[in-house]
C-alpha cells in the first residue's frame, strides 16, 4: 500500500471509531493510556501519556471484593481484558477511591458491561442514576442474561453482592 493510501486509511479507520464511540457526556474528563495494574474486577491503574498515574474505578459495576467468592475470577476476567493494553477512561467523578470512570478497551467495548456479561460483576443499581438509559437497558439485559445462564459468580445459588458483603464485614461480632 503506498505511503498516501496507507494514511488516507488510518484517518478513516480513526475517525469510523471516533464517530461510533459513545459520546462524552457534559463534565467528564477523557484519560487514555494503558492499564498498568488491576486490583480487583472493578478497579485498574490506567499510566497516562505524561506518566501520571490514575486510580480507575469502573462505573457502573460492582465486583466480588478479594476474600469473597468469585473475586480472584473477576479481577482475571478484568486483566484478560485489559492489563498491559491501551483504554480509553470516560471520568465523571470522584470518590475516596479514585476516579469513576467508563472504561473502553482497544476496540471500544465497553469493559464494565463486558464484566457484567460474563457475570464477573453485579450491574450496581444503586448508581444507575448516573448512567444514560441506554446504559442503564443493556447493563439490565447483560446481568439478566449472565443469570440466566448461570455464568461466573450466578453459578452460585445464592450470590452474595459485594455492598452486602462488605457490610457483613464491617458488622461488630458478638
Amino acid at each position: 500500500m503506498n505511503p498516501a493510501r496507507r494514511i488516507a486509511s488510518t484517518l478513516c479507520a480513526g475517525t469510523l471509531a471516533v464517530l461510533f464511540a459513545p459520546p462524552a457526556q457534559a463534565g467528564e474528563w477523557v484519560i487514555q493510556g494503558q492499564v498498568v495494574g488491576v486490583a480487583d474486577g472493578d478497579t485498574v491503574t490506567v499510566l497516562d501519556k505524561n506518566k501520571q498515574q490514575h486510580r480507575v474505578r469502573v462505573a457502573g459495576i460492582d465486583a466480588p471484593e478479594k476474600g469473597q467468592p468469585f473475586g480472584n475470577a473477576s479481577k482475571d476476567n478484568l486483566a484478560r481484558m485489559i492489563f498491559k493494553r491501551r483504554v480509553e477512561v470516560r471520568c465523571y467523578k470522584e470518590d475516596r477511591y479514585g476516579e469513576v470512570c467508563r472504561v473502553y478497551n482497544d476496540k471500544l467495548r465497553d469493559v464494565g458491561l463486558a464484566q457484567v456479561s460474563a457475570g464477573f460483576a453485579w450491574w450496581y443499581r444503586e448508581y444507575s442514576h448516573e448512567q444514560t438509559t441506554q446504559e442503564r437497558g443493556a447493563y439490565s439485559a447483560e446481568e439478566a442474561n449472565a443469570k440466566a445462564a448461570k455464568r461466573g459468580l450466578w453459578k452460585d445459588p445464592n450470590p452474595v453482592p459485594p455492598w452486602e458483603w462488605r457490610r457483613g464485614k464491617r458488622a461488630p461480632s458478638g
